[in-house]
């Protein structure tokens, strides 16, 4: 039998409490990081196009996430017959990437530095948005990692290719991150899901990004491939970053974003690739992007946001044990 602690400990209900995610020990020392993964929170939203509000992803995020902290003994999954999150997943929190309001790259650099720390204490980065510009300087960080282990396929889940290369001086905005990755002699392909309608890439964009090996599914083909097919269409054995981009989600369960796109995923249709994904292969980072809780008072789209992290997180390190 689990021993929960219901008895003996704090009942800690999800509105008691400081709001780190999950409700998880806060580590503020970056080089004391000791954990199985540490979240990273990166609130900058200098490289929106149209509405800004992502630098309140992070805060709304963790704050969603305590709606899921009653795991004293993990969460059981009465479906998959599994307990995921036990207390042999150690999880914290390092807290926020010093942004420097109008400076991009310096605010960048913070971030990356970040995700070094996190990488170099054998952890697992999740990184929380934040603008999709913000994927730069995570991608940027596993340069190291990728010399000592070899190199990552980027997979994306989003409603917008993002893969300009420049628009009027912009490189590093949040239309461009998918093509500075791509650029990354560490990075060995990418899949990119959910890409759909209206888009922020011109014909161009489409053509270079398969032309430099991109697979680009929209919302319809998934559905129509189902999860087994598209994820069959990704390196087996590979090591995995995967960067969410919460428009990926359709707006009437998402609809606390800068740019959001109908037509989009429902829950289950990005959960099953990652729990198939968390089989096929090692997830060494992830991130996740684009919430601007302003814009959804339902406070839905940060719960989606926090369940899908915790899942996913879960799935991961109970494959790693199978």
């Amino acid at each position: 039998m689990s021993e929960h602690g219901y008895a003996s400990g704090r009942l800690n209900l999800p509105f008691v409490g400081i709001s780190t995610f999950g409700k998880k020990e806060y580590v503020w020392d970056w080089d004391a990081i000791d954990a199985d993964v540490a979240v990273l929170g990166a609130p900058f939203d200098f490289g929106a196009q149209w509405r800004s509000g992502a630098r309140f992803g992070p805060r709304a995020v963790r704050e969603a996430s305590t709606l899921f902290s009653f795991g004293h003994a993990g969460a059981y999954d009465h479906e998959d017959d599994a307990t995921y999150l036990g207390g042999d997943v150690r999880i914290v929190d390092i807290g926020d990437a010093d942004i420097i309001h109008t400076k991009t790259e310096e605010s960048h650099t913070n971030i990356q530095v970040g995700v070094k720390k996190i990488l170099d204490a054998g952890a697992l980065p999740v990184v929380i948005g934040g603008d999709h510009s913000i994927n730069i300087p995570c991608i940027r960080a596993f340069e190291e990692d990728c010399a000592k282990n070899g190199p990552i396929h980027v997979i994306q889940i989003d409603a917008h290719l993002d893969f300009v290369d420049e628009r009027h001086g912009v490189t590093e905005g949040h239309g461009n991150p998918m093509r500075r990755a791509i650029e990354k002699d560490y990075v060995s392909g990418m899949t990119q899901l959910g890409i759909r309608n209206v888009s922020s890439t011109a014909k161009e964009g489409y053509d270079d990004a398969r032309a430099r090996g991109s697979d680009i599914l929209s919302v319809r083909q998934v559905r129509e491939l189902g999860p087994e097919a598209v994820l069959s269409r990704i390196p087996e054995g590979a090591r995995y970053y995967v960067t969410i981009d919460i428009d990926a989600f359709c707006p009437s369960i998402a609809s606390g974003t800068g740019t959001p796109s109908h037509g989009g995923f429902q829950y289950y249709d990005v959960l099953e690739i990652l729990q198939g994904l968390s089989k096929r292969g090692d997830v060494v980072g992830m991130d996740l992007v684009e919430v601007a809780p302003a814009y959804d008072p339902s406070d839905s789209t940060q719960i989606l946001a926090a369940q899908l992290l915790l899942n996913f997180i879960g799935f991961i390190f109970h494959n790693k044990k199978s």
